[in-house]
């Protein structure tokens, strides 16, 4: 075993997750055939620019097309127009963007092929409300969604009942285009359809269970939209449509491979590392209580593993928002509370980061805690209950000096999580 600082190791295993996922390899072990015709480009996600610039040094034909991105986010890409918009509250330049994605795909013909290169984020950067709505209404359901603590795969099935590109709108629209879709998967279970809300792969789900949803979480909803999904035209397209027999769905990154490359690199290091699941969903403090749960019984009582240990774990959490003007997001209210569940207790180190590289509000990944850091945020002057009572664990971990930032990282698997127990 490494005598490495705690943190430079479980640093060191999140840059390992990360490089796994990035776009090169997984672009060009999932190349589609070459068409006869043109190749268009469409994707969105905040890596979307980055699976722009690794199609274009993999492709070796002509390309144009266009895909949209974060502000900030961001690459350079010689073919393919990279477009901005705003996340993870849709915009006016989103709204441009997607009549954009729309243009590209206008007028294909059976001997051309979309690639569409789809990442997490996408949801929020493609707005499109159907006719009789507006981008009013589709913020509406996105900050009731972000606010309710609705699992990702619910509140993409709603979504994409709420717009004209999302559950494979736009890749209908490219008929009689053969569509491949390369997908970047941030969601628990790895289905692709509810990446980004599939704006290229239809999925299960109709508009029951996206009522369902609604009711499911007490979602305030305008009178518009409510009436939109009671409507007969708000159903999504099926997966056994014939329109998409001839389109193919890649998975070229996920949380599991890069749980697989953490675990891989803690070995070189002299680690031993498990991997707990790479699903896990749940609300971010309830999670956090269980990990705290399970390290506290490892540093005590040496089960169910020997220390030292690192526990991986991925997935996506939820916070329910129970106050206003808190900073933070996910990942960081799951670092607060397991501060709080592990205070005092020595040996045990948690990281837990967005591999996106933002997490929720502010430009932080995520964070890294101790049994020390609560002490860290009262001798700062806080009460770290009331900030995670507030949401507000940016200002906790800041305040602790716990937290982690690395600017965009150009992929997104969900969320990454490494606990040290030594």
């Amino acid at each position: 075993m490494t005598s490495m600082d705690p943190r430079a190791l479980l640093r060191a295993l999140f840059d390992a997750a990360v490089r796994a996922a990035l776009p090169d390899n997984g672009i060009r072990a999932h190349l589609p055939e070459p068409p006869k015709g043109r190749t268009v480009v469409v994707g969105a996600g905040k890596g979307a620019a980055q699976l722009a610039q690794a199609l274009e040094r993999a492709w070796e034909g002509p390309l144009s097309g266009a895909v949209v991105t974060r502000y900030g986010y961001a690459a350079p890409c010689e073919r393919i127009a990279v477009l901005e918009a705003a996340h993870p509250e849709p915009d006016e330049a989103g709204l441009i963007a997607a009549r954009r994605l729309f243009d590209e795909v206008a007028g294909l013909g059976p001997d051309d092929l979309v690639i569409a290169l789809i990442c997490g984020g996408g949801s929020a950067l493609l707005p499109c409300p159907p006719e009789g709505l507006g981008l009013a209404d589709e913020l509406a359901v996105n900050r009731a969604l972000l606010a309710s603590g609705a699992p990702i795969g619910e509140m993409n099935t709603l979504r994409k009942h709420v717009s004209e590109i999302k559950g494979g709108r736009l890749a209908r629209a490219a008929r009689p285009a053969r569509v491949a879709s390369l997908v970047v998967s941030d969601i628990p279970g790895d289905d692709p359809a509810l990446v980004a809300s599939g704006p290229t792969v239809p999925g299960a789900g109709g508009p029951e269970e996206a009522r369902a949803v609604v009711a499911r979480h007490g979602l305030d909803l305008p009178e518009a939209v409510r009436a939109w999904l009671e409507g007969p035209d708000c159903a999504a397209p099926a997966p056994e449509d014939p329109d998409f027999a001839r389109d193919t769905v890649a998975i070229i990154a996920s949380a599991g491979v890069s749980l697989e490359a953490a675990r891989e690199e803690a070995a070189r290091l002299g680690h031993e590392a498990v991997i707990l699941s790479d699903a896990i969903e749940g609300e971010s403090r309830d999670v956090a209580l269980v990990l705290a749960a399970l390290a506290r019984e490892i540093a005590t009582r040496d089960r169910p593993f020997r220390r030292p240990v690192i526990l991986l774990s991925g997935g996506e959490t939820t916070v329910t928002l129970r106050a206003k003007g808190g900073k933070g997001g996910r990942n960081a209210e799951f670092l607060l509370a397991f501060a709080l569940a592990v205070e005092g207790v020595a040996g045990i180190t948690a990281l837990a980061a967005d591999t996106d590289g933002i997490d929720g509000s502010e430009d932080n990944a995520g964070g890294l805690v101790d049994g020390e850091t609560v002490a860290r945020i009262r001798a700062a002057g806080a009460d770290p209950r009331a900030l995670l009572d507030g949401n507000d664990a940016w200002t906790a971990l800041s305040l602790a000096g716990n937290l982690l930032v690395t600017g965009p990282t150009g992929t997104n698997v969900n969320d990454f999580r490494a606990i040290l127990i030594t």
